[in-house]
């Protein structure tokens, strides 16, 4: 049974002067890849004297190209949406015979398809010490995918991150820490290093307060909550996209709302764009809730 939950999502930029906003572009849509359901979806702007433009960016996300007639003093993005949350099973996925082990190879045709997500950066020290202990024998690609993930969980501590950007990949391997984009950008990085196709997903994350507290297993969250988080996903044939979540170490199920995948992090900002020189007050504003019906 799925549980109807609302998501609440304001971010605020307070502007100690009015300013002139360039266009703005704002990929906070779940993607149409996202395996949970959303009935209801809303996106607000102020101010509201401007011109929207849906588009689909060239990787299919949803994108809003919002176009300011006038100087403003605050700049406020809403965003409210109902997710349908159901039990996904992360493994309900079949996989082609001849990628059923790893390493194995993209056909010709299929690997020009994905040719941006096997371009990788140049290894650096620390990468190249972290390739050389990823064992190359043959394995079961789905086993090695997990492996691989749940070693990034152990080797780079989850942080909170405020700064903008994303960490260079020597950074996050030798201070064994970084956010979730942090993180899932070493992945999509080793990931195409060791010849499988990867992107950058960022989106929302939903963890639900449970009904009943578990016995044998420690507890999760004691309330409803919600975060902009991200993570990665590699391209495995008959399977296709698999979301895999380095800062938890698990296969991305229920809960996760891919808003953008793309080739590279700088595609995937949750909102980008230019504003004229002032002082900035910044706030986010993220709130879950349970549908009463859905308790029954």
């Amino acid at each position: 049974m799925a549980i109807l939950t609302s998501l609440h999502h304001v971010t605020r930029y307070i502007y100690d002067r009015p300013v002139l906003l360039g266009p703005q572009t704002i990929r906070l849509r779940p993607a149409p890849h996202c395996r949970v359901r959303v009935p209801s979806y809303s996106l607000k702007v102020a101010p509201e004297h401007h011109f929207v433009h849906w588009q689909q960016d060239p990787f299919g996300n949803w994108i809003a190209r919002y176009v300011f007639t006038e100087k403003a003093t605050a700049y406020i993005v809403t965003v409210d949406l109902v997710a349908e949350i159901a039990v996904i099973n992360p493994f309900d996925f079949f996989v082609e015979s001849y990628a059923e082990t790893f390493p194995f190879a993209y056909p010709a045709e299929l690997k020009r398809d994905l040719a941006t997500y096997l371009d990788a950066e140049p290894a650096g020290t620390e990468l190249k010490t972290f390739l050389a202990g990823v064992p190359r024998r043959t394995q079961r690609t789905v086993q090695f995918l997990v492996d691989l993930n749940q070693r990034l969980r152990r080797e780079i501590r989850y942080v909170i991150r405020m700064e903008p950007g994303v960490q260079t990949l020597e950074e996050t391997l030798s201070l064994r820490s970084g956010s979730c984009r942090d993180s899932g950008w070493v992945l999509v990085q080793i990931l195409r290093h060791l010849g499988l196709a990867a992107r950058f997903v960022s989106g929302y994350l939903i963890q639900l307060k449970p009904d009943q507290k578990p016995l044998d297993v420690p507890a999760g969250t004691d309330r409803g909550l919600t975060e902009l988080h991200a993570w990665a996903e590699v391209y495995i044939p008959g399977a296709g996209w698999i979301g895999l979540d380095p800062t938890s170490g698990l296969l991305c199920g229920e809960g996760y709302l891919p808003l953008a995948a793309t080739p590279h992090f700088s595609s995937a900002a949750p909102i980008s764009g230019l504003v004229d020189a002032a002082g900035v007050e910044f706030s986010v504003e993220m709130e879950v809730s349970i549908s009463p019906s859905s308790r029954g």
